[in-house]
């Protein structure tokens, strides 16, 4: 079986569950999510655009997703000591204006380590055959813009060291977000060289 079919396979099956994953969610209002979001900006940045790489960059995110990560902070199905009380004040409505506001706004690009990008764009595009791990194209897309219908994250551009550190979550068990459980059945694949290389590759997606 080659790469090409291990991403094909991957993509079929995890878009089965895209009627699950996908949720109805009430269009938010982008100029009240700005005055919502200006707590938020401490560590995401005003625009979106995290300066720390310990903290997502949230421009450009699907709104679908942020609602849903919001809710599961805000109902302890995925916990941090920051996140969690942040999310927990919040409404529904609150949570759409705050996800179109940061949905609304544009992405800076990163660059990936040159040390890496063999590596990391190997298992980005086309997985892990001796491992049996699908290339990560097949859900978050060639340039890891993601899939807003079935809430699979953009991911294009984000900090290579939150990238890490989520991956390694969802490999120990301690996230569990994934409705699915694909998640951590691919991070749990990935070598520890494989998982700072592919999220460096990350870094640098356009």
């Amino acid at each position: 079986m080659n790469a090409k079919s291990i991403a094909t396979m991957a993509a079929l099956s995890l878009l089965s569950f895209a009627g699950l994953a996908s949720t109805a969610l009430a269009e938010g209002n982008a100029a009240a999510g700005q005055t919502k979001a200006v707590a938020c900006g401490a560590c995401h940045g005003v625009d979106g655009n995290s300066v720390n790489p310990e903290w997502p960059s949230l421009a450009g995110q699907h709104a679908s997703y942020i609602v849903k990560q919001l809710k599961a902070f805000k109902g302890g199905l995925r916990k941090n000591d920051m996140m969690s009380p942040m999310a927990t004040g919040l409404s529904p409505e609150d949570m759409n204006d705050v996800a179109a506001y940061f949905s609304s706004q544009t992405i800076h690009g990163l660059e990936a380590d040159k040390d890496k990008f063999e590596l990391g764009q190997k298992v980005y595009r086309g997985g892990n055959i001796k491992t049996q791990t699908p290339a990560c194209l097949a859900c978050h897309g060639p340039t890891g813009r993601g899939n807003p219908p079935a809430v699979y994250p953009s991911i294009q551009s984000q900090h290579s060291n939150y990238v890490v550190a989520q991956l390694n979550a969802f490999k120990s068990g301690t996230r569990n977000t994934d409705a699915s459980k694909a998640m951590n059945d691919i991070a749990s694949k990935l070598s520890d060289d494989e998982i700072k290389a592919v999220a460096s590759y990350i870094q640098g997606l356009r």
